[in-house]
């Protein structure tokens, strides 16, 4: 089973997060922990992509547009955590982990490892959440085929 449109939104979702992150860098904002959590917006649209796109080609079936939301949202935010990665160790000496851990609250001494395992944690933890809020949202729109088995 081929996974293009996962992976084409998890890419858009890639690219959106990335491009808010830098934006918010450049104008200063990123001190703003508040201010993060509106990426989840980005997550909404590269998922509600996914489902849309799925019904369009007739795949109904909950479970398997689930998976597909899930599967579009790690690609999405996996490939965000692999830019900071990059990003954090091309920056000087820590100053900018111990930045951004300070907007987040965290302890002055987290690692990088630390720091991103927390972000992935807490990553899989909003796609899992949002994409079962979305495929209940979706439900009541009465778009998913009833599975019954007798």
């Amino acid at each position: 089973m081929t996974r293009s449109t996962e992976i084409k939104n998890g890419i858009i979702i890639f690219i959106g997060m990335v491009l808010y992150f830098l934006l918010m860098d450049v104008l200063g904002l990123s001190k703003y922990y508040y201010l993060r959590i509106l990426n989840v917006f980005i997550i909404l649209y590269g998922l509600n992509r996914t489902i849309k796109h799925n019904l369009s080609i007739g795949k109904t079936k909950y479970i398997t547009n689930m998976i597909s939301c899930v599967l579009t949202g790690l690609i999405g935010t996996v490939l965000s955590l692999l830019v900071l990665m990059i990003t954090l160790s091309l920056k000087d000496n820590g100053a900018y982990l111990t930045h951004l851990s300070d907007a987040f609250k965290m302890a002055n001494e987290v690692t990088e490892a630390e720091y991103i395992f927390g972000l992935l944690i807490q990553a899989v933890a909003t796609v899992v959440v949002v994409s079962l809020i979305f495929m209940q949202y979706w439900k009541t729109k009465g778009v998913f085929k009833q599975e019954i088995k007798s």
